[in-house]
């Protein structure tokens, strides 16, 4: 598969599971070779992502490849790929249920087991601007909010995900999303979560490369 059509791939399957928001959000692919990041362009929602609606363009946001204008917001792909080497796919999203609960001021904790990927230590939240992520240097600074984490919720903005490819980092950016509504609908009542020590087992036993290889294409066969 093209990192084309991979992006595109993901871009519906976010939209089928709780990350649509009408033209806004983006996935983004690092180009195997190097040369760039394939990102979705501007101007069309997540579910009309075809692959001749995905572009590569450079650090700067140069369109090198591709039809459709460069979202605005291009410095959160390539500048968290230029920070975390480990970095294939990054998602950004406005997720309802993420950015109410960081709104919250609580972290998502593993209510179930979606919660365990992303605690402990409580996900980092970004709150330098809850504005448009528009150039170089709040880039930088949304990257060393992420630092080596696997997802960074925005204050009055969305959510980041991040993985090694883009099955790992859609994937994430859903099980963020399903965690934050799982929450979000306790909210003034009394719950508990799984302890450190449980949170961290389900989160090897759940979403081990076998589990997530298998939800993935799961998600594929249903989107």
């Amino acid at each position: 598969m093209t990192p084309a059509e991979q992006v595109a791939l993901g871009c519906r399957i976010l939209a089928a599971n709780g990350n649509a928001d009408m033209i806004w959000g983006h996935l983004s692919q690092r180009d195997p070779d190097g040369g760039g990041v394939w990102l979705k362009a501007a101007g069309f929602g997540l579910e009309e992502i075809t692959p001749d609606r995905v572009i590569r363009i450079d650090r700067s946001g140069r369109r090198l490849e591709g039809d459709g204008p460069v979202h605005l917001e291009y410095p959160i792909h390539t500048e968290v790929m230029a920070a975390r080497p480990d970095v294939g796919a990054v998602v950004h999203s406005h997720a309802e249920s993420a950015v109410a609960l960081a709104a919250t001021g609580q972290p998502p904790v593993p209510i179930g087991h979606e919660g365990t990927l992303f605690w402990p230590p409580d996900l980092p939240v970004f709150t330098e601007t809850g504005d448009l992520i528009r150039d170089a240097g709040l880039g930088a600074a949304l990257a060393a909010a992420l630092g080596e984490r696997n997802a960074v919720l925005l204050r009055q903005h969305g959510l980041v995900a991040v993985g090694p490819d883009v099955p790992t980092a859609v994937m994430t950016a859903i099980f963020l999303e399903k965690a934050c509504r799982m929450q979000l609908g306790l909210l003034g009542t009394s719950f508990t979560w799984s302890d450190e020590a449980e949170a961290l087992a389900k989160r090897g036993r759940c979403y081990g490369p076998d589990q997530l290889a298998r939800a993935w294409q799961y998600l594929v066969r249903t989107s």
